[in-house]
């Protein structure tokens, strides 16, 4: 079973290299081909009883032979313009939702399959709807196969995100960290924080924030990074709730920290149009003032319970603080090069990047290692690779599903209609329905899906209020991540109170006040636009960086610094004012 596995992975991350380097492939080709590899992963390698096993087999095998037959047949597809013809198609796309619907369904769990399911039936069955969110009816055929033999549903841009970028840098991400890099990343963090007051926690934030860039996602962030400084934070007499609330923050911010931001990014290209370097530069500044507030909160809190930094024995030497920041510094150096320097694609730049992590793989913090050591890396690398390309293949398929309906039916226009008319037409009201609707909808589906859906329907209107596109990308996005620490669906916090045997609301309290930036960063960036402006105005985005992070060091000494009520009222007060006073200035 074992070499079957790795024959799997390594034909997952093969086909995807290999269409860096191939060419022009037919949309039609690559993308049902990124689902045939990705299906086996969700449906027969999880962990599951005998039932689900043999079903998921069945699955497996009829949606990758649906897979390849939409793959060998897309010149003669091409040619119907998304309309099914005989029966034999019609069970070709039926089985195809099917499939689509229950691997997302064992990826993720029921709310984002049962979201795509109400969008099919609405499309099915919306021209009987009363009103104006009845829609006038699509014929079967047509419905039907613009989701599944078109470009306009499971195929769509979205999944063509999944397939050319996505899943290069989710492979590139893998195959950092089954070397040293993460290692590194907690070396250079120690060495950086380790002696200063609170050092434990402050060790949390920095690490989680450098391994949070490449892994773009919470729970992944809190297992690793949190296995090492939860223990240290324990031992040095941490309060367990200030632990994992440390760790559950800082690792949220994976998802805002370029370049992966949760695979976010890269959707958003596709989304906006905007270039992928361009949304880094974007992302940057507000990304870091969230953890500068989440760095604050944690010297506050080491005020009040005298947190010690880490026992000298605990921080690395110099040496391998040198030796093993190299395990990330070249292979970050590699990609960062090729995509400013050299201009080459952000997908071309990652697999010159993955080439130098390969190579690494070979050696460790004392020189090359053994034959069995290499090989184990790499063994962890293909299958970590195509379970998270897996993953994610499976969260953008179903999502196009939901994307491909609104377009097809109309109803996204709708329910931006119904944006602009409940909020009269005003532009703070509809971002903060904009913001309830994210965090609802995140509390139940991975953020990049809450992300897709909510600015599918919302965006459209922000955009007609005045916001430009990226603006309202990014506080959409930014509002689909509070989920992960707000109660009372918090993932992040879930597991770093489980890790360390901690009531999980206080841990969830604690959480939402180190992470205070969460909540006010995404709307500084509406009430400061030049804060995302790095690109075209360094200046104006380094001054507004610094009047929001002065704003939000005063909120967060009034939330957790203060203890008496007019100095955290104050302190409050002048904060707020400070971010958001211009909105007020005529």
């Amino acid at each position: 079973m074992r070499p079957l596995i790795i024959a799997a992975a390594l034909g997952l991350v093969a086909f995807h290299l290999a269409l860096i380097f191939s060419g022009l492939v037919p949309n039609l080709v690559s993308r049902p081909l990124h689902l045939a590899f990705a299906l086996p992963w969700i449906l027969i390698a999880a962990r599951q009883g005998l039932f689900s096993r043999v079903s998921g087999i069945i699955l497996s095998v009829l949606g990758v032979g649906a897979c390849l037959w939409v793959a060998l047949s897309h010149n003669r597809l091409s040619d119907q313009y998304g309309f099914l013809e005989g029966d034999f198609q019609f069970a070709v796309a039926a089985l195809l939702l099917v499939v689509v619907l229950e691997a997302a369904r064992r990826a993720i769990g029921w709310p984002l399959p049962l979201v795509a399911l109400l969008a099919l039936l609405y499309g099915l069955f919306g021209q009987h709807i009363p009103g104006e969110f009845g829609h006038s009816g699509t014929p079967i055929a047509s419905f039907l196969g613009t989701l599944t033999i078109a470009e306009g549903g499971i195929w769509g841009s979205l999944t063509g995100v999944s397939v050319n970028v996505v899943a290069i840098f989710v492979i590139f991400g893998a195959v950092l960290n089954a070397g040293e890099a993460g290692q590194g990343f907690m070396n250079i963090a120690s060495a950086a924080a380790g002696r200063l007051k609170g050092g434990a926690a402050k060790v949390s934030v920095l690490s989680s924030a450098l391994f949070g860039s490449i892994s773009g996602s919470a729970s992944a962030n809190v297992a690793s990074t949190g296995a090492i400084t939860l223990p240290a934070m324990t031992r040095l007499g941490y309060p367990k709730r200030l632990a994992a609330a440390v760790e559950a923050v800082a690792s949220s911010g994976g998802q805002i920290m370029p370049p992966l931001m949760g695979a976010g990014a890269f959707v958003m290209v596709e989304l906006t149009g905007v270039p992928y370097t361009s949304i880094m530069a974007a992302a940057l500044l507000p990304a870091i003032l969230y953890f500068l507030a989440v760095w604050i909160g944690v010297n506050a809190y080491a005020s009040h319970h005298d947190l010690a930094g880490l026992d000298a024995e605990d921080q690395p030497s110099g040496r391998d603080v040198v030796i093993t920041s190299c395990f990330f510094l070249i292979p970050f150096t590699v990609l960062l090069v090729g995509m400013f320097w050299i201009r080459f694609t952000p997908q071309y730049s990652a697999s010159m990047a993955i080439l130098a992590s390969f190579l690494l793989l070979f050696f460790n913090a004392r020189g090359l290692g053994t034959l069995k050591e290499s090989l184990a890396r790499i063994e962890r690398a293909l299958v970590n690779s195509a379970r998270q390309v897996s993953m994610i293949a499976a969260i953008i398929v179903c999502a196009s599903i939901i994307i491909g309906v609104l377009s097809i039916t109309g109803l996204g226009v709708k329910i931006t209609s119904l944006i602009l008319s409940g909020s009269g037409g005003l532009l703070w009201p509809s971002l903060f329905l904009t913001a309830l609707a994210c965090m609802v909808l995140g509390m139940e589906v991975p953020t990049t899906a809450a992300y897709v859906i909510c600015v599918s329907v919302a965006g459209p209107a922000l955009i007609q209020l005045g916001l430009e596109p990226l603006q309202a990308h990014l506080f959409v996005f930014w509002f689909a991540l509070l989920s992960t620490i707000t109660p009372p669906v918090c993932g992040a916090v879930f597991i770093a109170a489980g890790m360390i045997n901690e009531n999980w609301l206080k841990v969830a309290l604690t959480a939402m006040a180190l992470g205070i930036g969460l909540y006010i960063i995404p709307l500084a960036m509406i009430a400061n636009p030049a804060l995302i402006r790095l690109e075209g105005n360094p200046l104006g985005a380094l001054l507004a960086a610094v009047q929001i992070g002065l704003g939000l060091s005063l909120i967060s000494y009034a939330i957790i610094g203060f203890r008496n009520p007019v100095y955290r009222l104050l302190a409050g007060g002048a904060g707020l004012a400070i971010i958001f006073g211009s909105l007020f200035v005529t």
